[in-house]
């Protein structure tokens, strides 16, 4: 297990997307933002089914910036409750995970 995570966002769009991801890189909250659009999402929502298309946002971080990328997140959202989950990464490229927590530093 490394101290790397990737953090996955949903979003209405292709622009929220770019607005966020691009917050959290300048920031150091990211070093990556991955922007993939031709998400259709089906969930329950004011106590009915719902579906709309979205975006998804893949965020490259640390462990120990999870509390700060979602409470940024939270603040630059247009969502009341914005999916915002992070996963560990087990490994991977140790050039690319330390290239993760130099640019996240």
């Amino acid at each position: 297990m490394t101290d790397c995570v990737w953090i996955y966002v949903t979003v209405p769009s292709r622009e929220e997307g770019l607005r966020i991801g691009r917050a959290l890189v300048e920031e150091r909250l990211a070093a990556c933002a991955n922007v993939l659009g031709g998400l259709t999402s089906v969930y329950w929502w004011d106590g009915a089914v719902q579906e709309d298309p979205e975006t998804a946002l893949v965020l490259k971080s640390r462990a120990d910036r999870v509390d700060r990328v979602t409470a940024r997140v939270k603040e630059l959202h247009s969502y009341s409750c914005p999916c915002v989950v992070a996963l560990p990464i087990a490994g991977g490229n140790p050039e690319f995970l330390d290239w993760i927590r130099t640019e996240t530093r």
